[in-house]
């Protein structure tokens, strides 16, 4: 999956007669870049589109205004030379529009292990938003969650062609994981429940946890032939980052996030409240990435 930096898009949907489910809330969406055009036509009845960069005060103005729930996600930026400050100048504007235009509830992508990590790259870049977030005071959901599968998109190449996949991690530590659907279900149930208040992480994953070892295992069964992990050197890891456009920064920050979740960061307290994502790896397998691996 590719993320860009620049305009996105905030859309609000109409106010539906006779309900109040939809009202008065507004998301962002980064799929679209400058070109509204790629929504569906059902989007386009139903929402208000708002364009230009959500780093822009203006345009978070605009598209807060009459806003009662906020959903937010900071695009990555791997061109970015320090992370914290990209994520700042996410931040800044965004604090200032929910004082400004009396946002109420705001609904953000964080990571476990909060409160735990240290020098964990982009994550606690991360946990700063959501400290900054709270500090308006407003009510805030932090989704919480450990890696994605979709991240698993990047490695479709060698998967095809090598029938291996890569990381620095060792292949032996299990982690937890969800997918990105389950993500939104989670975030959409939160934007049309106007009930909430107060600050909470909401931890999102699957009850599984698993190894790469095992999750080649799953791979293997599901594509029909042998697919093998390999663990490779962080060096190598961000040389190979770095050959592929990442900054150095970026790339490090990848390398001190994987460090860190085999120190256990996914493991918190966080996590033991229990699972909300239904979606296991095989079934993921099965729907993304084979498909993916087979186009």
């Amino acid at each position: 999956m590719k993320f860009h930096v620049g305009h996105h898009h905030a859309y609000r949907p109409n106010r539906p007669a006779n309900s109040r489910q939809g009202y008065g809330q507004r998301r962002t969406d980064p799929r679209h870049r400058s070109r509204p055009s790629r929504l569906s036509s059902r989007v386009r009845e139903r929402a208000e589109i708002v364009e230009g960069s959500h780093d822009d005060i203006n345009v978070l103005n605009k598209a807060f205004e009459g806003a009662h729930t906020v959903f937010w996600l900071v695009p990555p930026d791997p061109r970015a030379e320090s992370i914290q400050r990209h994520v700042l100048n996410y931040i800044q504007p965004l604090c200032d529009a929910i004082r400004t235009q009396g946002v109420k509830r705001v609904i953000g992508i964080s990571s476990l292990g909060r409160g735990i990590a240290k020098n964990a790259g982009q994550i606690s870049a991360i946990f700063a938003m959501d400290d900054l977030i709270e500090s308006t005071g407003v009510s805030y959901r932090s989704l919480c969650m450990p890696g994605f599968m979709e991240n698993f998109l990047w490695q479709v190449e060698p998967i095809k062609r090598q029938g291996m996949f890569f990381h620095p991690a060792s292949g032996d530590i299990k982690f937890p994981q969800c997918a990105t659907r389950d993500i939104a279900a989670v975030a959409a149930n939160l934007l049309l429940d106007p009930s909430w208040s107060g600050q909470e992480n909401v931890p999102v994953c699957t009850a599984e946890t698993l190894s790469y070892n095992d999750m080649a295992r799953i791979l293997s069964e599901v594509l029909g032939r042998p697919i093998r992990f390999q663990q490779i050197s962080a060096d190598a890891y961000k040389t190979a980052m770095m050959q592929h456009g990442m900054t150095e920064a970026w790339a490090q920050g990848l390398i001190d996030m994987a460090a860190a979740a085999e120190r256990g960061i996914y493991d918190s307290e966080t996590r033991m409240r229990g699972s909300n994502a239904p979606t296991d790896f095989r079934t993921w397998c099965e729907k993304v990435l084979k498909p993916a691996v087979l186009d």
